[in-house]
């Protein structure tokens, strides 16, 4: 059974309840269709057993986020969202005591994104709908339906969890389970720095000045966004964006036939956006070019990154999806072309992959420094 809170003096309930448990079992709904930032509808939580249903339109929820950051452990499933979620309404973005279940049964050999409906058949044997998940959760009332669904992915967050940790444990894989849910909602919290925000956009095929032209439209669509609480695709697409700068329009009408561009964005902010494409500052400022992916390096290259991947899956028993993600292979590439600081590398590289996996892909990528750097001529 669960308990829908949604006047102020019942929460203090649940405040309580909280204080006497240091684990909770979370999960969120919310609507973020037409906004940059989630609205939130129901908070759902799993404490000492019983299922609250947090009325996210109707509460101040300022002690409840403080005692999720005061928490021993928050046990989410597929936690990026709520995260982020909760990052936006506390204020606050240093959540650093999260057990992901996904996470966790991705070590299992699971897959990265096993959902919550097949965590809970595979793990526990249990059923449990999943026919409320595009719900209007701001429309009041809720129906039972709705409430019932919010409920059940609480319901047994806390079986799951034990189940996963106890499996973990068993391979000796729990902490650095723990380490990689710190990292992600490190990641989560993380802003691109305004400088870089290019990197979201562009890629190895961009000349300099393109690379700079992206940078001017980024930076102007991040203030944009922000200030209207709009999607970013509502203001510019990043392939957009691409197609922008490939193509390089000089007039209104010339803007108007890029791919997927909004007609008001046009109507409405078509002189700046081409003033962005123009006007740019001196050469010498441009960005440098983007390294080509891992995958254009030189065969023997890729395939003893491989090797070396293998094997350490092979040896800690870790799925090598886990082990090693593209974008994380791409970060180590494009450290040894620039020859950048380690400590820019994301987290997941410096803490338990470092020894085993983080220096032995750099020693290889090394020893291939010279044709990676041959892909980086400047292009006019």
């Amino acid at each position: 059974m669960y308990q829908f809170i949604h006047q102020q003096p019942d929460l203090q309930n649940v405040l309580n309840l909280m204080d006497q448990s240091p684990i909770y079992g979370l999960d969120t709904e919310f609507i973020k269709v037409d906004t940059l930032w989630p609205k939130l509808g129901v908070f759902q939580i799993n404490v000492k057993g019983k299922v609250y249903l947090l009325d996210g339109a109707a509460l101040d929820l300022s002690e409840f986020w403080n005692k999720l950051f005061q928490a021993e452990q928050n046990v989410f499933h597929a936690c990026s969202e709520d995260i982020d979620l909760i990052y936006h309404y506390a204020q606050h973005k240093t959540l650093k005591n999260v057990f992901d279940t996904q996470v966790g049964m991705s070590f299992l050999g699971h897959g990265l994104q096993v959902s919550y409906q097949n965590a809970l058949k595979t793990m526990l044997d249990v059923d449990i709908e999943k026919d409320q998940t595009r719900s209007d959760w701001l429309a009041r009332p809720l129906t039972p339906e709705q409430l019932m669904y919010a409920a059940n992915d609480v319901e047994y967050i806390m079986r799951l969890s034990d189940k996963v940790k106890a499996e973990l444990s068993q391979k000796h894989l729990l902490d650095c389970v723990l380490e990689d849910c710190q990292n992600l909602t490190h990641e989560i919290g993380e802003e691109t720095p305004i400088a870089m925000l290019y990197h979201d956009v562009g890629n190895y095929r961009n000349s300099r000045k393109q690379l700079m032209q992206l940078q001017q439209l980024a930076v102007w669509r991040e203030q944009m966004v922000k200030a209207l609480n709009q999607p970013r695709s509502f203001i510019l697409k990043n392939a957009t964006m691409l197609d922008m700068v490939e193509k390089n329009p000089r007039n209104h009408f010339q803007l108007s036939t890029i791919k997927g561009i909004r007609a008001n964005i046009v109507r409405e902010h078509g002189k700046t956006i081409l003033d962005l494409l123009k006007f740019l500052p001196e050469q010498e400022e441009w960005p440098l070019r983007m390294a080509r992916p891992i995958r254009h390096s030189s065969k023997d290259i890729a395939d003893r990154v491989e090797s070396v991947i293998a094997s350490i899956a092979e040896e800690t028993s870790v799925p090598k999806e886990v082990l090693m993600r593209k974008k994380w292979l791409n970060a180590l590439y494009q450290h040894v072309v620039f020859h950048n600081d380690e400590q820019d590398l994301p987290g997941y590289l410096l803490g338990w992959r470092y020894d085993m996996l983080t220096k032995p892909l750099i020693d290889v990528l090394h020893s291939d420094e010279s044709y990676l750097s041959k892909q980086m001529k400047v292009m006019d």
